[in-house]
């Protein structure tokens, strides 16, 4: 499947998007008492969910995890939005109550971020199962990393989706290691999506930081599902170039690994490839990085200069 050049452009901006945010993030959880909770980003796997939800349409659904910050922009969620949600204003999009692990963005059917380990799966499952139910021509996108695939809940959830032939695209974000343990440590086998075979479903592996490979299996398998084929397993070998959260100093990640993995970088590595081929030309990509700056800098004041919610607002939005 050839990738469309405008395709490839759309996931380089939301790749340097998503890094800039990042950053700005890694900065400020430095200062004390500026973002509550735990900071964990996805610095250098940006081309797994720039990939895959290039390859969706507005209508499909995403269910993430703890690490959903480039998902959920690269699914159109709204930076100001997002930025203000994490410093836990009513601005935000959760009214100040998620913080940055627990993000919801339904208007971009983005409804659930859990940091339960392997949590994302069933929620997947289900909702998948009600897509099918109503006969809705869309899919479910379940994002979830190496470690989450040894929970009881991967295995259930991939039985249950083949059985059912559900709409589902199950996406393991393997970025080798599973908070402080690598991944031969936890997991037999080389490559995750040989377990794919076990539920008799298709199982790809992919590069993870080469963004249009992982359209091409997203886009793939979102045709195989909505053809009533049941699910797919996309195992995207990335990596985690920083700590499992910021607070992490990495000292069990050996500095040259760091290193080669960063020169893996995903979005110079589609950024060359995009001015070689002559589709944008270098100054291009020099915009890209200077609106995504703008657009990070005008997140973070509009979330600072945001209010707190009042005490009573905490009784809002419940059903008990």
């Amino acid at each position: 499947m050839e990738v469309p050049a405008n395709k490839k452009i759309e996931m380089l901006e939301t790749m340097i998007l998503s890094r800039k945010f990042s950053d700005s993030l890694a900065e400020l959880c430095r200062i004390e008492r500026k973002i509550p909770g735990m900071m964990i980003l996805s610095t250098g796997q940006e081309a797994v969910g720039s990939g895959v939800c290039a390859a969706l349409e507005p209508e499909d659904v995403i269910i993430t995890n703890h690490r959903s910050h480039n998902h959920l922009l690269a699914k159109g969620a709204d930076p100001r939005e997002l930025m203000a949600e994490i410093f836990c204003k009513k601005t935000g999009c959760n009214k100040g109550k998620s913080g940055t692990l627990h993000l919801a963005v339904p208007e971009v059917n983005a409804p659930c971020t859990t940091t339960v380990v392997g949590g994302t799966l069933p929620i997947a499952v289900g909702q998948a199962f009600a897509q099918q139910y109503k006969n809705e021509p869309r899919v479910t996108v379940c994002f979830f990393g190496d470690g989450a695939a040894n929970e009881g809940s991967f295995h259930e959830a991939l039985n249950l989706a083949a059985l059912w032939q559900l709409p589902v695209i199950f996406v393991c974000e393997n970025n080798l290691y599973a908070g402080a343990q690598r991944y031969e440590e936890h997991t037999r086998v080389q490559d995750m999506a040989r377990r794919a075979e076990a539920y008799d479903m298709p199982g790809v592996t992919v590069d993870g930081n080469y963004a249009p490979e992982v359209y091409r299996a997203a886009r793939e398998a979102r045709q195989l599902a909505l053809e009533g084929r049941g699910p797919t397993l996309i195992e995207c070998k990335t990596y985690r170039c920083r700590g499992h959260g910021e607070s992490d100093p990495q000292h069990y990640q050996p500095g040259d690994e760091i290193r080669a993995w960063q020169e893996k970088c995903p979005i110079p590595r589609l950024g060359d490839e995009l001015v070689s081929l002559g589709v944008i030309p270098s100054e291009r990509i020099k915009e890209m990085e200077s609106l995504a700056e703008k657009i990070v800098e005008n997140a973070v004041r509009f979330a600072e200069e945001s209010p707190y919610p009042e005490p009573h607002e905490a009784l809002e939005d419940v059903y008990v």
